[in-house]
């Protein structure tokens, strides 16, 4: 018989390095002893294709291990729903969350891990002025919640990172580094991600990427065209663009990334000048002529610096050739495209003589981007777009720097197709999620958005935080970014409903905050805490902490997608929830009497039995039983009707 699980509370997220250490035993057993690893064993194993000289290529900073090591603690935070301030909470699927994007990222390792398609990021760009991310690791949530004014304000911190310090390049590389470790496992195996960089850094972003995503992932790197005039106030030269360096989880797996559809019947001719000379062979019946029929006699066809050579007689009877033809030339397809050409029946046409061969194209096939992305070339808007948004939307310049929609869309059609998630954990104005949105009215396909920003303070350094404090003033709400992420997606939620009163896609989001778990955890670090760390351990749940904050950390710590389904039902008396169709069933109430066991473990039983699922997961709150027979009842009874999985909190 399974006892019910209890004990110490599940207070953090989930280990990635103990997970990474299950992996490494899973392919070397021999190389792990006493549940640590024997490098010397692991060496043996991988022979040759270990580096063991003391030195190694790579880029070297101070605080690298520190980082490393950041990625891989655990959170203590968890996720508080808030549905007041949410738009279509039950029924949408995205997601905003309002946090410091490292722990946001740790506690989405769960339910999230493996599942993302895109991930785009804009993090802050290394300007030699201050980063507003906490830089004392030692409790990072708290370390949050001072910055952000939610727990005493005294010793609140921000990063210093000023042009003139030694560790200019070395702050903002210990700030992206763990994250972009995080962020990797979340892609899946054919999944991209996207970041946005300038100069001062590109070179040092390739060189923690191609560590953490592998060389071999390297996509290439988008040029933006940011801005329609040069700004001159570089000694040297104008700057008008910016660079979007992209990784795929698995570059084998990920698709080429698209910019639209091949133009129906469109020609695409044979010859190619300067290509070097070969001999193509047309079949019998591969090609329509629109000559009219006619024998033609083997020449020389070529004209200009167009090669073309007939090798062959050929006669053509009902606008098809009936024998096979012999062209020399200088050809854009091989004769093995050719080859595929015929098998797939395509168009390929000769309207006249001289020949000159013509593939047209009527297969609706996509057709890869390039790597410029111009409001000239391809349409991409620029800054001063982005601006205009911000306008039309809040009637004043609110951000800066904002991306503009149309480029997020441009990137967005590119790598992701229905049924993905996107990902922005920088999310700043929120233009991703916005973006997500309009890019899925036009294509029809349903994307969903996981946004994460730092409710970074408004400090009025200029004109656009100005601009944006006195509109959080109106709004009556905290002048931080995050709450202008809000506000923005919500107006954007509206301008759609009226703009594309059609479209029945999901333009709603569910806002969480991060904040510290709400489990009682025992602190016995400093004597005069040790009366407070008894009291707080005889109540395990935090007592401002509700029943909906409990099941959504439940949901993170067995890895269930937030934003799943989640019924409510009164059994013998008591509420139950059963989240995501019943992969997750909680009883969070304070109290369950010996009497009520017997019809509360049938009840949830039978509500099981009639769910899609044949697994679940039962919790239970572990104060709410009188006694321990009481709990141990409780759990025979669901062990003995299919329930074998049963915990308490």
């Amino acid at each position: 018989m399974n006892k019910i699980q209890a004990g110490t509370p599940d207070t953090q997220s989930t280990d990635v390095g103990a997970e990474n250490l299950g992996l490494l035993r899973w392919l070397f057993p021999q190389a792990i002893a006493d549940g640590r690893v024997d490098l010397d064993a692991l060496q043996r194993l991988l022979g040759s294709t270990v580096d063991d000289g003391d030195e190694k290529y790579g880029l070297h900073w101070h605080g690298k291990s520190a980082a490393c090591r950041l990625a891989l603690t655990p959170s203590t935070g968890t996720l508080r729903p808030a549905p007041e301030q949410s738009v279509n909470w039950k029924e949408t699927k995205n997601l905003f969350i309002e946090g410091d994007n490292l722990e946001v990222l740790k506690l989405l390792q769960k339910s999230y891990s493996g599942r993302v398609r895109l991930i785009f990021i804009d993090p802050p760009y290394n300007t030699g002025k201050d980063f507003v991310y906490p830089d004392d690791y030692r409790d990072n949530v708290q370390n949050y919640l001072k910055l952000t004014g939610q727990i005493d304000h005294e010793n609140r911190r921000i990063s210093s990172n000023p042009e003139a310090s030694g560790r200019f390049h070395t702050t903002w590389l210990n700030m992206m580094y763990p994250r972009l470790m995080l962020a990797r496992n979340l892609l899946n195996t054919s999944g991209v991600i996207l970041i946005a960089i300038d100069d001062t850094e590109i070179h040092h972003l390739r060189a923690i990427c191609d560590e953490i995503f592998g060389d071999e992932n390297f996509c290439g790197t988008f040029v933006w065209e940011k801005k329609k005039k040069p700004s001159f106030l570089d000694r040297n030269m104008g700057t008008v663009t910016d660079y979007i360096v992209a990784y795929a989880r698995r570059r084998d797996l990920a698709p080429p990334f698209v910019a639209g559809v091949v133009e129906q019947g469109k020609k695409y001719p044979f010859n190619n000048a300067g290509n070097p000379v070969s001999v193509l062979t047309f079949p019998p019946g591969s090609v329509t002529f629109r000559c009219g029929d006619r024998h033609v006699s083997a020449q020389d066809m070529s004209s200009g610096n167009i090669k073309t050579e007939l090798l062959d007689d050929v006669r053509i009877t009902g606008a098809r050739n009936l024998n096979s033809f012999r062209l020399r030339g200088e050809w854009r397809y091989s004769q093995a495209k050719l080859d595929q050409f015929v098998a797939d029946n395509a168009d390929i046409t000769i309207s006249q003589i001289p020949f000159r061969p013509n593939y047209v194209n009527r297969s609706g096939e996509t057709k890869k981007t390039t790597n410029m992305l111009s409001h000239r070339i391809n349409g991409v808007p620029t800054n001063e777009d982005a601006t205009a948004e911000m306008r039309s939307l809040f009637g004043a310049d609110v951000m800066s720097y904002p991306k503009p929609v149309g480029l997020l869309k441009y990137l967005i059609r590119a790598t992701s197709s229905d049924n993905d998630i996107i990902m922005d954990f920088f999310a700043g104005s929120g233009t991703t999620g916005a973006a997500v949105l309009r890019q899925s009215i036009e294509d029809g396909y349903e994307r969903r958005y996981v946004l994460v920003q730092l409710p970074e303070p408004l400090t009025a350094a200029n004109k656009e935080q100005e601009a944006a404090a006195k509109l959080c003033d109106e709004l009556h709400v905290p002048r931080t970014i995050s709450e202008l992420t809000k506000e923005f997606l919500r107006r954007t939620h509206s301008a759609i409903t009226k703009e594309a009163s059609m479209f029945s896609g999901d333009t709603g989001f569910r806002v969480f905050r991060l904040d510290s778990t709400n489990l009682n955890e025992w602190s016995n670090s400093l004597p005069e805490d040790l009366d407070r760390a008894v009291r707080l351990s005889i109540d395990k749940i935090k007592r401002d902490r509700s029943n909906a904050d409990l099941l959504f950390e439940l949901m993170l710590k067995t890895g269930v997608d937030l934003c799943s389904p989640i019924e409510q039902r009164q059994v013998a008396g008591k509420d139950v929830y059963a989240v995501g169709d019943g992969v997750l069933l909680a009883c969070l109430v304070d109290s369950i009497a010996p009497a009520d066991v017997d019809l509360l473990g049938h009840g949830i039983a039978e509500w099981f039995k009639a769910l899609p699922v044949s697994e679940t997961t039962c919790v239970f709150r572990d104060d709410a039983f009188r006694n321990d027979i009481a709990k141990v009842n409780l759990t025979a009874i669901l062990n003995q009707l299919g329930i074998a999985n049963v915990k308490s909190l």
